[in-house]
């Protein structure tokens, strides 16, 4: 098997838990116009066939500024803002229908394609529109009348739920309708968020420009909380306090974002619409390629249980391979599972350490310490001996020592000290392997 291939393979055996843990889950997928136009578009919507045929349950939000505002410009009507909101009158109103109907038509359409040799032979897929959000006037805002600029005032989610429940991706622009027959022209990321805050969706995805934050040093965030964004928002919004031009992309994105996350979708995403694969490689990779917004984290660190000694295993093997870990066999792992702490990033053991006590001796040995490759230069090591050193002073032990070969600097800046092989507990120094010549370190619980 030459390397393109078994990359091929290790790729998809390793996508396979989220290909289980997305099946009958409920998306809720934005696409702004930009999105719509980019050339990449094509690219999109072979994976949104995709997600559907793993049975994902999928609702595709699509907005229409740039198309609106060619409209505007050819039939050379002015437009305003008013207070990051576009005033739209009834010559607006016309070239927002018009455009949103054309992009509806489109995206309707590509859905349909079924052409051999394509991505989207035999998908098959049924696209379902309609009237499913009711929509308000904005009004008057400080003396200003937006006309036809409205907010979403109620979602039918039992109506979408019925289309999801028969495999149909629901399709929503827009436009909100109100039970006068009135047409209005709402912000697609208000229609995205109160979609997914309905349907209580699993996932809300935002397609823009950037792929996600990027923070100083030009690198992605992978995550997000919540709080943080908020902060991040004001930030935006402070920089840029114009009042007749609209709030950065990525600012409008993490609004979405904290206030889906405020009302109980579990985990929003900020990816790339330029990025060709950008929406697989977020759902079926480990690290992702966007930003994701949650409200708290999904990393954690916690006692091992019997489910975690293959992925513990695993963790281990490369350091036992290097010969900076004692190798451990399965039998052994599973018989000592209850002394080990691991760091669970979204089910997948990124982290582990293990305490050996001998309370006799008022001491506890710290082994196994491990951090997975991908995930080290964090604080996942200082937060795994936090737990140690806390399960120690739980079982009322006064000592910490490790023996290592390759990491001492590392436990020296943490507060450790050089010992004496004669200065350890007698179980371990009957048990100390002199081909190894590891060096001892200890130091005092408080």
């Amino acid at each position: 098997m030459n390397d393109d291939a078994t990359q091929y393979v290790n790729w998809f055996r390793h996508s396979s838990p989220y290909i289980n843990a997305h099946r009958g889950k409920t998306f809720v997928l934005m696409l702004g116009g930009e999105a719509l136009a980019d050339t990449n578009f094509a690219n999109i919507i072979h994976d949104i066939a995709l997600l559907n045929s793993l049975g994902v349950k999928l609702v595709l939000i699509h907005g229409s500024r740039p198309q609106i505002e060619a409209r505007l410009q050819q039939q050379q009507i002015e437009t305003h803002m008013h207070h990051h909101l576009r005033v739209t009158d009834a010559q607006t109103l016309q070239c927002v229908i018009e455009a949103a109907a054309s992009l509806r038509t489109e995206i309707e359409a590509r859905l349909s394609m079924g052409l051999a040799n394509s991505p989207m032979h035999g998908a098959k897929i049924r696209v379902c529109s309609g009237n499913f959000v009711t929509a308000r006037p904005v009004g008057v805002y400080d003396g200003v009348d937006l006309c036809h600029t409205g907010e979403v005032r109620r979602v039918d989610s039992e109506a979408i739920r019925q289309q999801l429940q028969n495999a149909n991706i629901v399709l929503l622009s827009h436009l909100g309708y109100s039970p006068t027959g009135e047409i209005f022209n709402l912000g697609v990321e208000d229609v995205a968020t109160q979609v997914a805050i309905s349907l209580k969706a699993d996932k809300l995805i935002m397609f823009g420009e950037q792929s996600g934050v990027v923070d100083s040093n030009d690198q992605t965030r992978s995550e997000l909380l919540a709080d943080t964004a908020e902060r991040l928002v004001n930030q935006y919004l402070s920089r840029n306090s114009d009042p007749d031009q609209l709030p950065s992309e990525v600012a409008r994105q993490l609004q979405a974002a904290v206030k889906a996350s405020r009302n109980g979708v579990p985990r929003s995403h900020l990816i790339s619409y330029r990025h060709d694969g950008a929406l697989l490689s977020e759902l079926f990779s480990r690290n992702g390629i966007g930003t994701m917004v949650i409200e708290q984290s999904y990393e954690q660190v916690r006692p091992a249980t019997i489910e975690d000694v293959g992925g513990i295993l695993e963790l281990i093997q490369p350091m036992e391979d290097a010969g900076i870990l004692v190798r451990r066999s399965r039998e052994l792992l599973e018989a000592e599972i209850g002394r080990f702490t691991v760091v669970d990033l979204d089910g997948a053991i990124i982290g582990c350490a293990a305490l050996y006590p001998f309370p006799e001796d008022k001491a506890g040995e710290l082994a196994c310490v491990a951090i997975s490759s991908e995930y080290r230069g964090g604080d996942r090591g200082e937060k795994l001996l936090e737990a140690v050193q806390q399960s120690a002073l739980e079982q009322q032990l006064e000592q910490l020592f490790v023996l290592t070969t390759r990491t001492a600097h590392w436990f020296i800046e943490r507060g450790f000290r050089e010992v004496e092989v004669s200065q350890l507990p007698n179980g371990k120094q009957e048990l100390y392997n002199f081909q190894r010549n590891s060096k001892a370190f200890a130091k005092a619980l408080k």
